[in-house]
């Protein structure tokens, strides 16, 4: 019924679906009461179950353009503009009264009274001593008057001005009017006696896509009061139509008469309702004017007659008087990308760009006097002009602009779309720029200058680094000969110079003139040598870091120089710990990569044994390193090199596969065994043989019986692989399952022998 389905068709879906039958077979769609929410108003929607055969008749007449946006349609959808009356304004003088209104009565003066009646549906109200006083259609003015006539007659103050009398309106009453036609919800509306058409109209949902803004009548007792134009009121603010309704007024909404379409380069291209005898001039004022780039001298309409279409192209001349009808179609086109009076400046000139050929310049020399002139980089000698042909082909030609410029040769007259092209210097005569690398400050590339000598380029990247070497700057020069008729075997001229310090002065940094695309290579100085440290901590006198003084710096050097061990430590236990290089980590990243591509296969090697530390563990013997100095026991030391002496240990650990990991007091003379079994012994998965011990110092040794111990040593039992049980592990439960089989075997055949 919101859609606008008559109660009737309703009626006769409803009853073909109660009666079953034929008509009821099919696909069956069951809607329950729901909210259909429209533009924010929530309508309740009581729907019945429709078959396919039937639903045409649910289809309202606007269905099959609901897509098409009319200009104004949106109006009575929004919630910020409902046209809602003002219930707080002052009575209109024009406002007449009827059944339901309030009236408010006071005296005041010789006599007091206050008094408040309803007027009935007769039309009259009840007053005391007067008893039933006619209001019905009198406006308050009116009824002023009339009751203070008859006031007169209940008080003698009212005729002398003793007494005055005040008649007021009090709560409104509501009026109802009807709604017809085309918009979304049409019936009979209730009302407050203030409300204008287009608070109804928003009342009703609406209009609706098929409905007309531009012909809505108000009917009052049958005979037109208005002739509402939405459009006024949209374009040019006028509310003409817009009255005030009164009780049993009635608002026809009828089918529009003309809708037609505007597209392209306007303001606000959609479709528009029109009126008989409207212009593409008034469309065009509808959608806003033409945008900046439309093409304003010509618009397209495409006509539907009754077959097929129809093309016109009207001129600006015929805007005025070209009436449009139902169904047109207006396409507005842009403008071309071409200019009448453009000429184009490029290159080596002060402000290149875009320039207007006219009276201020027409020539070649003005142009670029308009140009604020050449740069001083600019290439006089030849100039070129790119002009289009009467074929629109491109043509060139070319301009001694030393001629031109000096008056020796006659000036050109510019063209329409003429490209101006002036080179550069730099561009026609190629430079390519240096490069220098080594050790200066800022290495790369340095744009080419003439007269650069070495010195200078080597001053352009930032001066030379702490250890570059002043005797030996290689430049290297490519081979250009222009004028070569066959190959050679040089590939490159090789330069080599001494910097300003060097003792050589024959080949000086500061006289050699580089050329275009040199390379220039500062190399290091073969002395210098960057300060690389060691560290020594823990039981030495001087702990701390410690600067390699010569090649092959050894364990005993480094002790000797850190004042000799303090007293309590245990020498038998120091460890040296070593920093991979570069070339080492990237190594053991490699062998990681490879061992993690062929962990599937049987020979692949364990990634969680591989450690991605860049410190490793070095075992020395420093007792041996300390008594026979330069031997190979005296390791020799690199840079990051940390060595460690620990106080003197009393303890021995254990732990791994035993039955209690713990530590045990060092006993001099005891054997690995002593230690295990004060751990508790081996565990039930213990690998015995495979028992290893690691001493402070980070050597490591198999355990067995010669084994020596030392305090601080850690001896670890490894476990065997879960994967590896034991043979009889796997037998035994083999040989229960098969004597379980046996022993239900014969009880089977027990039974049958019974």
């Amino acid at each position: 019924m919101a859609r606008g389905v008559p109660s009737s068709q309703i009626q006769r879906i409803r009853t073909k679906y109660n009666n079953g039958g034929s008509n009821t077979v099919g696909t069956m769609v069951e809607a329950q009461s729901a909210a259909i929410v429209d533009n924010g108003r929530d309508m309740p929607v009581e729907t019945a179950i429709v078959n396919t055969e039937s639903v045409v008749d649910v289809f309202t007449p606007d269905e099959g353009k609901a897509a098409r946006e009319v200009y104004g349609h949106d109006l009575f959808n929004s919630r910020n503009l409902n046209f809602e009356p003002n219930k707080n304004m002052a009575t209109p003088r024009d406002y007449r009264l009827g059944p339901g209104d309030e009236v408010i009565i006071d005296v005041w003066g010789a006599a007091e009274e206050h008094l408040r009646e309803t007027i009935s549906p007769e039309g009259s109200i009840m007053i005391a001593r007067l008893g039933p006083v006619h209001l019905n259609g009198k406006t308050i003015e009116e009824a002023n008057t009339y009751i203070k006539n008859l006031f007169a007659r209940k008080y003698a103050g009212v005729s002398s001005d003793q007494t005055d009398i005040s008649v007021n309106l009090g709560d409104l009453r509501s009026i109802q009017i009807d709604i017809m036609g085309e918009v979304d919800t049409p019936g009979t509306f209730r009302m407050s006696p203030f409300s204008s058409v287009f608070h109804a109209l928003y009342s009703a949902g609406g209009i609706n896509n098929i409905g007309s803004m531009r012909n809505i009548t108000v009917l009052r007792n049958g005979k037109r009061v208005a002739n509402v134009d939405i459009y006024d009121y949209l374009f040019k603010g006028k509310q003409t139509g817009n009255i005030r309704l009164q009780e049993g007024d009635v608002i026809i909404v009828p089918p529009y008469d003309q809708i037609v379409n505007i597209s392209g380069n306007v303001k606000r291209p959609m479709y528009y309702e029109i009126k008989p005898g409207e212009t593409i001039a008034s469309l065009l004022e509808y959608a806003g004017g033409f945008s900046g780039d439309a093409y304003s001298g010509m618009v397209r309409v495409s006509r539907q007659n009754g077959e097929d279409n129809d093309l016109y192209n009207i001129d600006k001349g015929e805007f005025a008087s070209y009436r449009l009808q139902d169904g047109d179609v207006v396409t507005v086109g842009n403008v071309l990308d071409r200019y009448s009076n453009r000429v184009e400046l490029k290159g080596a000139v002060n402000r290149p760009g875009l320039y207007a050929l006219g009276n201020k310049a027409s020539t070649l020399s003005e142009m670029i006097s308009l140009a604020d002139g050449l740069t001083d980089d600019a290439y006089r000698g030849r100039a070129l002009i790119y002009r289009q042909g009467p074929d629109m082909t491109l043509q060139v030609i070319p301009v001694d602009l030393n001629a031109v410029l000096g008056g020796y040769a006659e000036d050109i007259v510019l063209q329409k779309n003429d490209v101006i092209e002036i080179a550069s210097v730099q561009l026609i005569e190629e430079k390519g720029d240096f490069l220098i690398d080594g050790w200066v400050a800022n290495p790369g590339d340095y744009s080419y200058m003439d007269n650069t000598s070495v010195q200078d380029l080597i001053l352009r990247a930032g001066g030379l680094l702490d250890g570059a070497s002043t005797v030996r700057c290689e430049i290297s020069r490519r081979i250009d000969d222009p004028t070569a008729l066959t190959d050679s075997q040089l590939l490159g001229e090789f330069y080599t110079v001494t910097l300003d310090g060097g003792l050589d002065t024959r080949n000086r940094a500061s006289e050699f003139i580089l050329k275009p695309y040199d390379r220039v290579v500062v190399r290091k100085s073969p002395r210098y040598v960057e300060q690389k440290l060691v560290t020594v901590d823990g039981q030495i006198v001087f702990p701390g870091a410690y600067t390699i003084t010569k090649r092959n710096e050894r364990l005993s050097d480094l002790v000797e120089r850190a004042g000799g061990t303090a007293e309590g430590a245990y020498l038998k236990g120091a460890y040296l710990k070593r920093r991979m290089t570069d070339d080492e980590y990237e190594e053991r990243q490699n062998v990681i990569r490879l061992a993690m591509y062929n962990q599937n296969t049987q020979d692949s090697i364990s990634t969680t044994k591989l450690s991605i530390d860049r410190t490793y563990s070095v075992g020395i013997d420093l007792v041996a390193a300390l008594d026979n100095p330069g031997s190979s026991q005296d390791v020799v030391l690199q840079p990051g090199d940390a060595l460690f002496i620990p106080e003197q240990q009393s303890t021995v650990k254990v732990s791994g596969d035993v039955m209690y990991p713990n530590s045990v007091v060092f006993t001099e003379g005891k054997k690995a065994s002593y230690y295990i079994d004060q751990a508790g012994g081996y565990g039930l998965t213990a690998k015995k043989n495979r028992s290893y011990i690691i001493y402070m110092n980070g050597m490591v040794a198999k355990v067995n019986r010669k084994t020596p111990i030392e305090p601080g040593s850690h001896i670890i039992v490894p476990s065997k692989s879960m994967e590896k049980k034991n043979v009889w592990e796997t037998i035994l439960p083999m040989i229960s399952g098969i004597g379980s089989v046996a022993t239900m075997a014969a009880a089977v055949a027990s039974l049958f022998r019974k």
